[in-house]
């Protein structure tokens, strides 16, 4: 197995073995349909976060690729930020890294803030530029990372994302009922909706060799599904 993807599958495992220490995993009704033997779809809740989503595609036989991607979603009485992780990559390198806690109701909310101050020394040796969809609902410290392989930087992503969601998952409960619930559900729903308007998830899906409409029900129903 390539460093790469070993460090990544590594990752991953300590990203889910923090969620599943913290809280409870459910089946998400749908979600079933999105699970095999290269595709798996998991979704836990809590007190303090109603959703929080880990999504691995493990195409490296016959794509060469791997991909996951992390979202929690505060509980809906908390404006406080998204969490978010994604990472995509080849046998030898790192293609994307998307690391941010996503602001909501407030562009200066503490733990956004904090995430800023907390990440600002990591620089990627190559930047990702973000669309206009991104630019609207991510923070001014979002980590956008290219072309990364084995190595010190690669090591530095993961263990950000790693010690970030246990920093997450401490203090975001800490903003419960701070915000008018009917003021979150609209705010997640325009994080999702934009979210929904990145034509590169659904591009690198059906290129990994998924249906076309199990691709277009997962992006509108199960990855970022809106607060009907």
């Amino acid at each position: 197995m390539s460093l790469v993807w070993q460090r990544l599958i590594k990752c991953s495992e300590e990203i889910i073995e923090v969620i599943d220490k913290n809280m409870t995993e459910y089946q998400e009704p749908g979600m079933e349909r999105f699970n095999n033997e290269t595709w798996t779809n998991r979704t836990w809740k809590s007190n303090t976060i109603r959703r929080a989503h880990v999504d691995v595609v493990d195409v490296r036989e016959s794509k060469g690729l791997w991909m996951a991607h992390i979202c929690l979603f505060p509980e809906l009485t908390n404006g406080g930020p998204i969490y978010g992780f994604d990472i995509i990559a080849g046998e030898n390198k790192v293609t994307g890294a998307f690391h941010d806690f996503s602001p909501l109701l407030n562009k200066e909310h503490p733990l956004t803030n904090w995430f800023v101050e907390e990440n600002k020394w990591f620089k990627p040796s190559k930047e990702r530029e973000l669309p206009d969809w991104a630019k609207k609902i991510f923070s001014p410290g979002m980590i956008a990372a290219g072309n990364v392989r084995a190595g010190k930087e690669l090591e530095q992503i993961c263990t950000l994302a790693v010690s970030n969601l246990n920093n997450y998952i401490d203090k975001i409960g800490n903003h419960a009922g701070e915000s008018k619930r009917e003021d979150v559900i609209e705010a997640q729903n325009f994080y999702c909706a934009n979210q929904q308007k990145n034509p590169h998830t659904p591009r690198v899906m059906l290129s990994l060799g998924l249906e076309e409409n199990d691709v277009k029900m997962f992006c509108s129903d199960n990855l970022f599904p809106l607060i009907l």
